[in-house]
């Protein structure tokens, strides 16, 4: 049965491994861009990134300019990394247009078994506990996929819209 946990140092092993099935590509939700510079096979830089996803969501520590408030978890099954979601706890001007209050990503290995449905289901309770009264959600044109795990959580489609992302559907999910 799959769960939520905040990020964890203890799953490095996992993560990595999970890491070299995206080579290069950028994973929704995962918190890369908060990164520190270095090696994350590097226990003290993995560390210090774990840190600063789990601090992104105190809203008494400024995020930085561009940035918001999120909370962040990981995707565990049987104690392995599948995948992430964060929840962005405001819009700005680029999450308004191209990434939405909520982000997800699925490991390779572990797609095509509900688990990107199940975790944006998971993380909409959170959502409300918030205050957020409805959130939106995006994914790319052609990531049939994700239009449905969205669509089967109650998403409606606003458009489909030319971003600095690409092309992007952009689904409401009142809470």
């Amino acid at each position: 049965m799959p769960e939520l946990i905040a990020p964890t140092r203890r799953l490095q092993s996992s993560w990595l491994a999970a890491r070299d099935e995206w080579p290069g590509v950028h994973q929704d939700g995962s918190g890369l861009r908060l990164a520190p510079d270095g090696d994350l096979g590097s226990p003290e830089v993995f560390s210090e990134w774990v840190a600063r996803l789990r601090k992104q969501s105190d809203t008494s520590v400024p995020v930085g300019e561009e940035r918001v408030h999120a909370t962040h978890w990981w995707i565990v099954e049987d104690d392995s990394y599948r995948g992430a979601v964060d929840l962005r706890h405001y819009l700005n001007a680029f999450l308004l247009d191209v990434g939405g209050h909520i982000g997800y990503s699925i490991r390779p290995s572990a797609r095509r078994r509900g688990l990107a449905t199940w975790a944006l289901g998971a993380v909409l309770p959170e959502a409300r506990a918030l205050g957020l009264d409805r959130v939106l959600v995006t994914c790319d044109d052609d990531n049939i996929g994700s239009a449905r795990s969205i669509e089967h959580n109650g998403g409606v489609l606003e458009d489909v819209r030319p971003t600095s992302g690409g092309l992007k559907r952009r689904y409401w999910i009142t809470l």
